[in-house]
């Protein structure tokens, strides 16, 4: 059976204060075993981890914006004048963390520097000058992708085993476990926040018979941070955009492709996307510049052998014999559009600017046109 305790009469802390100190005297009862759940802001108030700002006016919002950017480590999304960050710690929460609650107007109150460091000192206080071997979970508030409200979760951890993993083991039906990691320390988190609260200004919760605290400190909660690389939601759509702007902008020419075909209705539809339609003979028109994708088996292995090592499919480039320059920088500006479209749909490019002669022999351009070039797509290696 687990029981949830508040820790009430802590009262004020303020900087440099003794955190150890203050919670024994309000909670003498505390006992081996036991988790306590501590909201990261009075550890933060006893680091001194307090900013002074104006307490109104644009002056207010100045400061604030600065300090926000200094524990940003990048912009994860923004939507008007809230802005989802990573801070240095490697969490993503809303504006770094940065609370304006249960503080003095004149004051912002910002995360413990390493709030595992901070989760590991307080254990050992406890511990060396209480003899109370517990663990100890420093917790903030953060809200969720996909769901409303708020809800606790651990930032710092000492003491309890971050995530209890169940990969490998197999169920009462004899199924295997592949995915199941258990984040114990935000479930504690979680509980712990029952009993406290931002009215309530109960900062700390004691968690009694969850039987899970270690000897050693552990690894902390940095453990439960995921890579950006491993996030399939790194990004908010806005930014996400934006950044695949800035890399279209600047795709570079495949040298090699994997020799994997590619499904000829990706090209069909990437061609679509850059706003071109497919003509009878199988060109594809736009302001007098063409574009061919070229599906005689045939012709495509012939100027295969004119691309990167592995092309799959090829789109020829042509424009009239006497086309003007603006018609030919309006084919180049397709080509590049037609290239971004093939690298959102995950596929890869060349640019070949292979003989005239040699693809007007091939009959992949239609009478009185000249190709500019052929464009080798395939599955990057």
């Amino acid at each position: 059976m687990l029981e949830i305790v508040p820790v009430t009469g802590i009262g004020e802390v303020t900087p440099k204060a003794d955190l150890a100190a203050l919670i024994m005297a309000a909670a003498a009862w505390i006992s081996d075993g036991d988790v306590l759940v501590v909201t990261s802001k009075i550890v933060s108030k006893a680091e001194g981890r307090l900013v002074e700002v104006p307490e109104a006016g644009p002056e207010r919002e100045a400061v604030r914006d600065a300090v926000l950017a200094a524990e940003t480590a990048r912009v994860v999304a923004r939507r008007g004048p809230t802005r989802i960050v990573q801070t240095h710690h490697g969490l993503v929460m809303a504006a770094a963390g940065i609370d304006a609650s249960n503080v003095e107007r004149s004051r912002l109150v910002l995360l413990p520097v390493d709030p595992d460091a901070s989760a590991r000192s307080l254990r050992a206080a406890l511990l060396e000058r209480y003899g109370r071997r517990v663990g100890v979970v420093v917790t903030d508030t953060m809200g969720r992708p996909w769901r409303l409200g708020l809800t606790d979760v651990a930032i710092g951890a000492a003491g309890v085993v971050p995530v209890r993993d169940y990969r490998g083991d197999v169920d009462p039906y004899g199924n295997e476990l592949q995915v199941t990691q258990m984040a114990d320390i935000d479930e504690l988190a979680g509980a712990g926040e029952l009993v406290k609260g931002k009215y309530d200004q109960v900062p700390v919760a004691v968690i009694r018979g969850y039987g899970g605290v270690t000897d050693d400190d552990g690894p902390g909660a940095r453990a439960l941070v995921r890579d950006a690389e491993q996030d399939m939601f790194s990004l908010g759509t806005a930014e996400a955009r934006a950044l695949g702007r800035a890399e279209a902008a600047a795709l570079a020419d495949a040298t090699e492709f994997a020799h994997t075909p590619v499904g000829p209705e990706l090209v069909a539809t990437a061609l679509a996307e850059v706003g071109v339609a497919v003509g009878a003979a199988g060109g594809v028109g736009a302001a007098g510049a063409a574009f061919t994708h070229v599906t005689d088996a045939g012709v495509r292995d012939k100027l295969r052998d004119l691309a990167p090592s592995g092309t799959a499919e090829v789109v020829v480039a042509h424009v009239p014999a006497d086309a003007d320059r603006w018609t030919v920088a309006g084919a180049g500006a397709t080509v590049h559009r037609l290239r971004a479209a093939l690298a959102s749909a995950g596929l890869a490019t060349a640019w070949v600017r292979a003989d005239a002669a040699t693809i007007i022999d091939l009959a992949a351009v239609p009478p009185g046109h000249e190709p500019l070039g052929l464009l080798a797509i395939g599955v990057p290696r």
